[in-house]
């Protein structure tokens, strides 16, 4: 085996993907693993749109099997998702680089963590989170700024949303995700690199 997967699971807009790209490791963006918005069997949400926060959006089994392949081959073509557009606008070829561990971040991490341990494939798992208040000002000026919504449908999902990060919390630590602060979850892949590199890992 190749490589091992950190997941970062939580709220959208807690900063799984900032803290992803501040650990310099290769990342797996999970919501690129969304069903197109066309799918009849999409979940909607009270607004009438897609709902991304609902797991039945997302496809746990097609982004297991691409963890796996980049673990023990280094490779993997990986979708390109844009909520923007509702659906998969590409394919990219990803690798590994030959480092041992891979981050794999999204609102939906915690869907896969017993698979990827079922499989050895977990380094670990953790739920990355904020104040409610926080987050949801992130997550606004996110979207905000990628045009993932007009600005209306943005702020009454992003009000929706504020209500329900506490059951997303809970539904990642009853998946074996550990809740910790972003700083705090940096620490703790810091270590486990910095493990791995001691039993010979790649970087």
């Amino acid at each position: 085996m190749s490589a091992r997967v950190v997941l970062l699971a939580g709220p959208s807009g807690a900063g799984k993907s900032r803290l992803a790209e501040l650990t310099g490791l290769p990342v797996v963006r999970l919501d690129d693993f969304y069903r197109d918005g066309d799918d009849e069997a999409m979940p909607r949400s009270p607004l009438g749109i897609v709902d991304w926060d609902d797991p039945a959006s997302w496809d746990g089994e097609r982004a297991v099997a691409a963890l796996e392949q980049l673990c023990t081959t280094g490779f993997a073509d990986l979708p390109i998702y844009e909520i923007a557009a509702d659906g998969t606008v590409g394919h990219q070829e990803f690798s590994t680089g030959g480092a041992s561990l891979i981050i794999a971040e999204g609102i939906f991490a915690d869907q896969i963590t017993g698979a990827l341990r079922e499989r050895g494939l977990l380094a670990a798992a953790f739920c990355v989170y904020h104040h409610r208040v926080v987050t949801f000002l992130r997550r606004f000026q996110r979207d905000l700024r990628e045009h993932r919504k007009p600005p209306f449908t943005l702020l009454r999902r992003g009000l929706l949303l504020l209500r329900d990060d506490p059951q997303v919390i809970r539904r990642c630590v009853e998946a074996g995700c550990e809740p910790l602060r972003p700083k705090a979850a940096r620490r703790r892949i810091d270590a486990l690199l910095a493990e791995s590199q001691r039993m010979g890992g790649t970087p």
